[in-house]
């Protein structure tokens, strides 16, 4: 007999909402929901929406900006597709199209309020979510600062209360190098916590140690 949360994913797979009930202007393709969740993950993943690569592949963070998002957190692509342990929940299930300019859309405003309040609960063994980008970060601790403000007061994030914790980030695409390089604490301080909270709950890594003569 199907698990509570397998039924809630095949109503997720199938949902059409954003195409056939709109709020605003209808999804501009088929829908195609990504994510990745388990009731036994300990560690998740809220981007904002898959972009064109992982709508083609089906397979969140299947791109550039993936790359970088596993060298922060310092895991292999092993461990990050290992769903046992690491559950990938967009703000947005379906890739939302591209504006004039060519730049992703927002995340759709159906799908959050529709599926994100019923999934949460079905994954109680989650410890800590990586918030990546304003509208994760605006969704789960309901921040009103810049992205800026809210990945710099990280520390004061992760010690809040309650479960499961939370961890702000921006988002590992290139058009945020410039941000990366106007604010070095981000590689020097927060990184290294980043990595440490990540091992902390995936365990040692499982790549090969390279021996320094």
């Amino acid at each position: 007999m199907a698990s509570a949360l397998d039924r809630l994913v095949g109503e997720i797979r199938s949902c059409r909402v954003c195409a056939d009930q709109p709020k605003g202007r209808p999804l501009p393709h088929e829908p195609r929901p990504v994510l990745r969740v388990s009731s036994t993950a300990r560690l998740a993943i809220a981007g904002q929406a898959p972009g064109t690569r992982v709508h083609a592949s089906g397979t969140p963070f299947s791109d550039p900006s993936g790359d970088r998002l596993r060298d922060w957190m310092g895991v292999t692509a092993d461990e990050f597709y290992d769903v046992s342990r690491v559950a990938i929940i967009p703000m947005g299930f379906c890739f939302p199209g591209l504006d004039a300019a060519g730049s992703d859309l927002p995340p759709r405003r159906e799908c959050a309020p529709l599926w994100h309040t019923r999934l949460m609960p079905l994954m109680p063994r989650l410890e800590l979510i990586l918030l990546v980008g304003l509208y994760a970060q605006r969704w789960h601790i309901g921040t009103k600062t810049s992205l800026t403000e809210t990945v710099g007061d990280w520390r004061a994030v992760t010690a809040r209360q309650g479960k499961p914790r939370c961890f702000p980030l921006p988002h590992p695409s290139w058009r945020n190098n410039g941000w990366l390089n106007k604010n070095p604490w981000f590689e020097t301080e927060l990184l290294p916590e980043l990595r440490g909270e990540v091992r902390s709950l995936l365990g040692p890594s499982s790549e090969p140690q390279v021996r320094k003569s």
